[in-house]
């Protein structure tokens, strides 16, 4: 269990459960692992290597784990050391909890969904290392189910990960900004640069694509031009593969850890006022942070009738940023009104985001090389024709977030 008053982060045990079985409970094993256990001494870092196979009735699978041992920064710089040949990354389940999965036919519980809870954070830094420790873990989970015939959910997931923790990071560079935070953060721009191209094939073959062919009927003109968008995404998808299987996934997750281990924000912290902004209450904190991004989103969406499809885009980036914050803060503020908000915030970025995706649509069939003209004009029109629809929408979502209190006053 983690030591009471140090940031989880991914790797550590979970926490216990709410509700133990009973005592008297009777106990069926479901899966045993079954292999070797090496040790061995790294400089001043001990590794225990962990190889076999975790096996149940009907199914089985190959397990290796390593546990090192020893000073943190010792024990960071031999695992980025070992990582690019080793493909180390920290586990997101137990043995345990893997065995159960294995056992059912079914994929490890994540332990972590959607935005961190940070109602029990007693100063911003601690809300710092709580949001970072979810939001790593969150985005590892869902990174296996970034591959072809895994279904639309693991890219869309790890990028809304991805999105939050890149949005936790701006929000608290004022009090913990710092090289190895900007650092970071360019590689977790250079990885959303990966998911970016997938998600959108993956969007625009779910959404408008489907929806065209349900619209115009079968043709063979419009069939050829979903199956170059499926090429397309097959070649998105398959560089998405070689960065999350290559070291530099490995790298990126291991800066992430040190991040949460050695706090780096805090040299030279008091010298330069930021170490009085990480020990504030997180309330103080947050309502600064909400009142800067909510007065952007107003002064951004000011004439929004007159927007074009650019300036949409602008006010929907806005709403997005306002939305990640308002998610993160919002156990500080409960009620009705909190709620409300978020509800109406989150309805005014799925109108703009839908008209966001059409206008995204129009450039990917533009794309495609080598199909057939009548099928390209055919998906702009039918894109063109969503986008209106989708923008009055909008209109009508911004004027009920105009009229919702924000809840952090």
């Amino acid at each position: 269990m983690p030591q009471p008053g140090l940031a989880w982060c991914p790797g550590r045990p979970a926490e216990a459960l709410a509700e133990a079985p009973p005592e008297d409970a009777a106990l069926v094993p479901i899966a045993a692992f079954s292999g070797r256990r090496s040790l061995m001494q790294l400089g001043d870092v001990e590794a225990e290597l962990l190889v076999g196979k975790l096996r149940a009735v009907a199914a089985e699978m190959p397990v290796a784990r390593l546990r090192l041992s020893g000073p943190t920064e010792a024990v960071l710089a031999r695992a980025a050391a070992l990582a690019p040949d080793l493909h180390l990354l920290p586990p997101t389940a137990s043995l345990a909890e893997e065995g159960r999965a294995l056992a059912r036919g079914e994929a490890p519980r994540p332990r972590r969904r959607g935005p961190p809870a940070l109602a029990d954070a007693a100063s911003v830094e601690a809300a710092l290392l709580a949001a970072l420790g979810h939001l790593l873990e969150a985005m590892l989970s869902h990174a296996p189910g970034c591959r072809p015939g895994a279904g639309l959910e693991g890219v869309h997931q790890t990028r809304v990960a991805l999105r939050r923790l890149r949005s936790v990071l701006k929000a608290f560079r004022p009090a913990a900004g710092c090289p190895a935070l900007a650092e970071f953060d360019a590689g977790l721009s250079a990885l959303a640069g990966a998911l970016g191209p997938a998600r959108d094939w993956d969007v625009f073959l779910a959404g408008i694509g489907v929806e065209a062919l349900e619209s115009i009927g079968p043709d063979r003109r419009l069939a050829a031009l979903l199956k170059a968008a499926e090429s397309r995404r097959a070649e998105a998808y398959a560089g998405l593969g070689r960065l999350l299987e290559g070291p530099a996934f490995s790298r990126l997750v291991l800066a992430g850890l040190s991040l949460l281990l050695l706090r780096p924000w805090r040299e030279g912290a008091e010298a330069d006022g930021r170490g009085a902004l990480l020990d504030q209450p997180l309330a103080e904190f947050g309502a600064t942070l909400l009142d800067k991004r909510w007065n952007r989103l107003r002064k951004r969406g000011e004439a929004i009738e007159a927007h074009g499809a650019e300036a949409l885009h602008e006010v929907r980036l806005d709403a997005k940023r306002l939305r990640y914050a308002a998610e993160l803060f919002a156990p500080l503020w409960p009620g009705k009104a909190t709620r409300r908000f978020l509800r109406r915030l989150s309805a005014l970025q799925e109108e703009l985001g839908l008209a966001n995706d059409t206008t995204v649509a129009r450039g990917l069939v533009g794309s495609l090389a080598g199909v057939p003209a009548w099928a390209v004009g055919a998906l702009e029109g039918f894109a063109a024709g969503r986008t209106g629809r989708a923008r009055k929408q909008a209109l009508e979502a911004w004027e009920e977030l105009l009229d919702a209190d924000p809840f952090w006053r």
